[in-house]
């Protein structure tokens, strides 16, 4: 059946519309000014996260390899290359699993949602971000360059399709704040952004190091997200932020261990 070119059009309008209100959302790059975000746009948008995150990592990837040709040494060119996503980013994933870090520490419901929202960082969210950076970085190390690179790509997209899961299957922890004004996507919206990310895994590190990295990530990321049910009721930005680190993390970790 062919589709209308009137019909064709308006959905890839559409598509390009929520792609780069994805990427405007989850990086700092020079998009343009975003439009004031309206209840849902994010969980329309949430099927692109792979993507966005995909092409962090190509930018990752592209500042490891050139170190590395530097003849840098792999963990400064590991760590150059998590600052570059880090910056094409605004270290907005590393800033939520911080907070989520501290948050755990409050001593009730309430007072662990108020720790998220302090903007000091506390010993447990250094303690956390020590771990997420070196965790990554050593992992990212032991890659190599051309193994490294795929794997940094896989990561990225891995850990940004896990905050699309964690809207659908998490309920807001709050009734304002980023979780609740995102949405919850629809089961096909989130169905596409798993099958973009089994994808990108799989074209960057084949089925059996690609299939052990899904399995690394999706426990880390399901343990954390079930962390959050309990301790703060559900998922906030910050929550998704750590739940992306952890991701990210564990693909790595499964990456250097399958590394050539």
């Amino acid at each position: 059946m062919r589709v209308p070119p009137v019909l064709a059009s308006e959905t890839a309008h559409r598509l390009g519309a929520e792609f780069l209100l994805a990427a405007r959302f989850l990086t700092r790059l020079p998009l343009g000014a975003a439009p004031p975000l309206e209840p849902g746009d994010l969980a329309r948008a949430a099927w692109a996260f792979p993507l966005v995150g995909a092409g962090v990592g190509i930018i990752a990837a592209l500042v490891f390899g050139a170190a590395l040709s530097l003849e840098v040494p792999p963990l400064v060119a590991a760590l150059l290359a998590l600052a570059a996503s880090a910056l094409a980013t605004g270290a907005l994933h590393e800033d939520g699993v911080a907070d989520m870090a501290d948050g755990l520490g409050g001593a009730d419901h309430d007072h662990r949602l108020a720790l998220m929202r302090d903007a000091r960082c506390g010993v447990y969210g250094v303690l956390a971000l020590v771990i997420a950076v070196g965790s990554r970085a050593g992992a990212l190390a032991a890659c190599g360059a051309g193994w490294g690179a795929a794997a940094l790509i896989a990561a990225h997209a891995v850990g940004r399709g896990g905050m699309s899961v964690a809207l659908y299957s998490l309920p807001p922890a709050r009734s304002d704040g980023l979780g609740a004004h995102a949405g919850e996507p629809e089961p096909a919206v989130v169905g596409w952004a798993l099958g973009i990310l089994i994808l990108v895994a799989y074209l960057m590190l084949g089925w059996a190091a690609g299939l052990a990295a899904l399995a690394a990530a999706t426990i880390a990321m399901v343990l954390v997200g079930e962390t959050a049910r309990r301790f703060f009721g559900g998922q906030t930005g910050d929550v998704l932020g750590a739940i992306e680190q952890v991701g990210e993390a564990a693909t790595l970790i499964a990456a250097a261990a399958w590394a050539p």
